[in-house]
């Protein structure tokens, strides 16, 4: 058994910063309330529903891991964020039509309480959004400076002890890192000289480290990945980590993808489509947003099936991802997906899944997870990319950028129990006893 780690009690207040107050975000802050108010159960939170074994099978000790870490407890969460669009949580939570008003109803001035600050928005990175709550000034490094002002000042009017930031809002176009991100000196530079390839994004990210705050990256986007942004976390001593929330389709093939690879059964190809409306889907009508999602889904399945290691199962697959906006699908999106697998002698199959999802709804948990995660990793002293975290990002950032991520969730799952057992000074889980 090792010595436990050092971590400083989860006490006071914990602001929970989300850029982007929209779908997932109100149904984030409603679905707290909600919890808070009733007792109702946060479904699909770890930290709040999933149990943790301690020491052999035999043993039966499983507390819940709330009990077992020291987390922030519901009651001390405070919210604040940022929309170029709505006004409120409540406007957006209505807008986004995500929840029945029968469930807002009763928590609506709370979350109308939730005042959005205006956003750094720039449309070059997301064509088919047109911002009007929107911050303006000189450069980009004035922008920077306005939200460190935000959230210093959401800490101190909400007597925050601890804050975290987790990037809500939605994907930006694709693009490759260049020269202003491959250090804090050449990016900071580019923040005055206005640096085009510098989007809101990185800007948010470079903000809540400079202030000392835990960042998680919600979207595809080139954020927290970047040399700069990993050398800021370092410096600074701040937990960072991403990319982009796991909830339906890619949840599915980490899910199913280990069980094909486990039986050995051989893949020809994989199919996947989606429709879905809101904000998300109007975003990713735009073939420049939508690559970003695209790069983050197709990287699972190679990582998973290593087909240099088994190319007679998994060498030439083909593996087609995409996403089509259509509007009276609204949130409620649907991930439909062709498997076709071959076995003994060759011979094919085909599996077939209709993931009729709601993405808010399968978000909202991994938000506030991911919160209390990061929050916890920080009164750890942990720093940097936290890949025990990968459990909940399609493109899971590394600590070794030249190394691939894990992808498979079973082996994600692992790890983020077993860090949180070592960090709790108690053994590793390994499922290698007998019975």
């Amino acid at each position: 058994m090792s010595e436990p780690r050092q971590i400083a009690p989860a006490t006071g207040k914990l602001g929970v910063l989300l850029p982007g107050l929209g779908a997932v975000s109100s149904t984030l802050i409603a679905g707290v309330e909600t919890a808070k108010q009733t007792g109702e159960p946060p479904i699909g939170s770890i930290t709040q529903m999933a149990k943790i074994r301690l020491g052999s099978r035999g043993d039966g000790v499983n507390p819940y891991i709330k009990d077992f870490v020291p987390l922030a407890q519901l009651d001390d969460l405070v919210f604040g964020g940022w929309d170029p669009i709505s006004a409120n949580a409540l406007e957006a939570a209505r807008t986004c039509g995500v929840l029945d008003e029968r469930d807002l109803a009763p928590i609506s001035g709370a979350l109308e309480g939730v005042v959005a600050m205006n956003a750094v928005f720039d449309q070059a990175w997301v064509k088919r959004l047109d911002g009007f709550r929107v911050k303006t000034g000189e450069t980009k490094m004035d922008l920077a400076e306005q939200l460190m002002a935000d959230i210093e000042r959401l800490r101190t009017e909400n007597g925050c002890d601890r804050l975290v930031m987790v990037w809500c809002g939605s994907t930006e176009a694709y693009r490759e890192p260049v020269e202003v991100h491959q250090s804090i000196e050449t990016f900071e530079r580019g923040l005055r000289e206005s640096h085009a390839e510098i989007s809101p994004s990185q800007i948010y990210a470079y903000a809540a480290l400079q202030s000392r705050v835990p960042y998680a990256n919600g979207a595809p986007n080139l954020t927290c990945d970047l040399p700069c942004m990993m050398e800021l976390a370092d410096r600074n001593g701040v937990p960072i980590g991403g990319k982009d929330f796991k909830t339906g389709q890619t949840l599915m093939k980490t899910i199913l993808a280990p069980g094909f690879k486990s039986r050995m059964l051989g893949l020809n190809g994989w199919y996947s489509t989606n429709i879905l409306g809101n904000r998300d889907g109007e975003v990713l009508d735009e073939p420049e947003n939508f690559r970003s999602k695209e790069v983050s889904k197709l990287g699972v399945l190679e990582t998973i099936f290593q087909p240099e290691e088994y190319p007679q199962l998994y060498g030439d697959i083909s593996h087609v991802v995409r996403i089509n906006y259509y509007p009276p699908r609204g949130d409620n999106k649907e991930g439909w997906d062709n498997i076709d697998i071959f076995g003994w002698m060759g011979y094919p199959m085909q599996i077939k899944v209709d993931f009729l999802c709601r993405d808010s709804i399968l978000a909202a948990p991994l938000v506030l997870d991911l919160a209390l995660f990061f929050d916890l990793a920080a009164r750890a002293g942990a720093k940097g990319v936290q890949e025990w975290l990968s459990f909940y990002f399609k493109s899971p950032q590394t600590v070794d950028p030249a190394l691939p991520p894990e992808h498979d969730i079973f082996i994600q799952q692992t790890k983020l129990k077993n860090t949180l057992r070592e960090w709790m000074g108690e053994p590793a889980v390994t499922h290698s006893e007998a019975g």
